[in-house]
């Protein structure tokens, strides 16, 4: 395996710097936010396209990505038409998929009733990215960013969301 070492010369670091300042490059801007849901139960659907329009805004960034995120193993993170019929669909088809009363190896370990939510999460996922753009999420018409909570025991989540852009 070959590996290179690369140094910038002071030369490249002014272009560099020139390139970013004097040329009007917009730069990439960073900025994270932490969303704290109210006390959710297991199976609670989450409409998070309001938060995520509010912190946008907030944000004043007009062209990019967000980035939504649950730390933790039991939640999930997802799009959906949010009404009244999916939100009864949705708990139905996973507990076709993934039935709390089937054994999972996971209980062996912890004895906590979850091992369900855990493959829940997994299956789903703990993450969505949305492009925006004009200070306007990319969304569908019938498309809302939706937190699923998935674990058997009341939880007080924090989402993280990062809006990269410009």
């Amino acid at each position: 395996m070959i590996v290179a070492h690369l140094e910038l010369s002071t030369v490249q670091l002014h272009i560099i710097e020139y390139i970013q300042t004097e040329a009007s490059i917009p730069l990439m801007q960073v900025k994270t936010y932490t969303l704290e849901l109210p006390e959710t139960r297991e199976l609670d659907i989450l409409d998070l396209t309001g938060y995520l329009e509010e912190k946008l805004v907030e944000s004043k960034l007009e062209e990019g990505l967000v980035l939504v995120f649950v730390p933790g193993s039991t939640g999930a993170v997802t799009t959906m038409e949010y009404e009244p019929g999916l939100k009864k669909d949705i708990p139905l088809a996973l507990e076709r998929l993934f039935p709390k009363g089937m054994r999972y190896h996971h209980e062996d370990t912890w004895h906590d009733g979850n091992g369900h939510s855990h493959v829940r999460a997994s299956f789903l996922g703990p993450s969505l990215t949305i492009p925006f753009k004009d200070g306007k999420l990319l969304l569908g018409t019938w498309q809302q960013p939706v937190f699923i909570e998935l674990d058997n025991k009341p939880r007080h989540r924090k989402l993280v969301l990062q809006f990269t852009g410009k």
